[in-house]
């Protein structure tokens, strides 16, 4: 029925000439190329709390979405069914296994955490969050990259660990010495889900001698979000510890420090660190490199040039 379903997307793409297109892939695209920024000026220039929040949110979320994707290892609508046609350039984005839906995923982190952050103080903000997670959701659908169960699971997921997350903070409040077990947590867990992921078997199916799904590539997105999450952890005890970032509220320059550290991260993660870290070390921990440094840098040391460059 999920094929079925895709089927009939893909005829109303087809008898609309693809009106609608363009307008889907864009929205995608800025789940997961331009939205994940945004916790990062909301932890530098607008909210730390919140912006920790976020990062947490985003980094679980990542990390979860990719060990189920390769334990689970389900392959693409278009691979299952050669009657898929996925819609322009959405298969190019398209990394990974299928279930659950990256894209989803990353959405629900942070368009749900955005709900939840401006519920009560702006309704209709958290309108749009909501009405951007089902649009990024059924985009995934419509373009024809992933089933519908990629895209329930990705939000169900995603949406538990946006309660959990709310729900230790409240327990937690702050408590340095059970931040630092949590964070020591988290380590471990990654280091668990590298050795799991490295040694675990994979399918290696064959169609005239050639293999279906590389395995290998399908890795990558993991340990991408094993360094985002092994850079935030780190990044965060440096700065709970040693830097104990305080947004410099009122600081005429702030949002400016705040757009150059965005400009900084976005050409890190768009072109410098695919042809300097990723070059030398490969797909796998080059990636992993790159990332840590990405988010660590965003949550251990711009926090220390906004303080240096905001003092009255």
């Amino acid at each position: 029925m999920d094929i079925q379903y895709l089927l009939w997307l893909q005829e109303l793409r087809n008898a609309t000439g693809g009106i609608f297109d363009e307008f889907l892939n864009a929205v995608s695209k800025v789940a997961v190329d331009l939205m994940p920024f945004f916790p990062f000026f909301v932890f530098w220039c607008v909210d730390r709390k919140w912006g920790y929040r976020f990062l947490l949110t985003v980094g679980i979320g990542d990390l979860i979405n990719g060990i189920i994707k390769l334990t689970v290892c389900a392959y693409r609508p278009w691979i299952r069914s050669d009657l898929i046609e996925p819609a322009g350039d959405s298969k190019v984005a398209a990394t990974g296994y299928s279930f659950p839906s990256g894209h989803t995923t990353k959405a629900t982190a942070i368009y749900g955490t955005c709900f939840a952050w401006q519920r009560e103080k702006k309704k209709w903000l958290a309108v749009i969050c909501g009405i951007m997670i089902a649009l990024t959701g059924f985009s995934r659908n419509y373009l024809g990259v992933h089933t519908p169960q990629d895209v329930v699971v990705g939000f169900l997921v995603t949406l538990v660990i946006i309660l959990l997350v709310g729900y230790s903070g409240k327990k937690i409040n702050g408590d340095e010495g059970k931040l630092d077990i949590l964070s020591l947590i988290g380590l471990l867990t990654v280091i668990g889900s590298l050795i799991y992921i490295m040694l675990k078997p994979y399918p290696m199916d064959y169609v005239d001698g050639v293999l279906l799904v590389d395995p290998v590539k399908m890795m990558n997105d993991t340990f991408k979000s094993c360094g985002e999450f092994a850079g935030f952890l780190a990044g965060s005890y440096v700065e709970r510890h040693y830097i104990r970032y305080e947004i410099p509220e009122g600081a005429k320059n702030l949002p400016v420090l705040g757009f150059i550290g965005f400009l900084i991260v976005f050409a890190w993660k768009e072109y410098f660190a695919a042809a300097t870290i990723v070059a030398a070390f490969g797909g796998h921990w080059g990636n992993f490199i790159a990332r840590f440094i990405m988010w660590f840098f965003a949550v251990a040391v711009w926090p220390v040039v906004i303080k240096r460059y905001t003092r009255g």
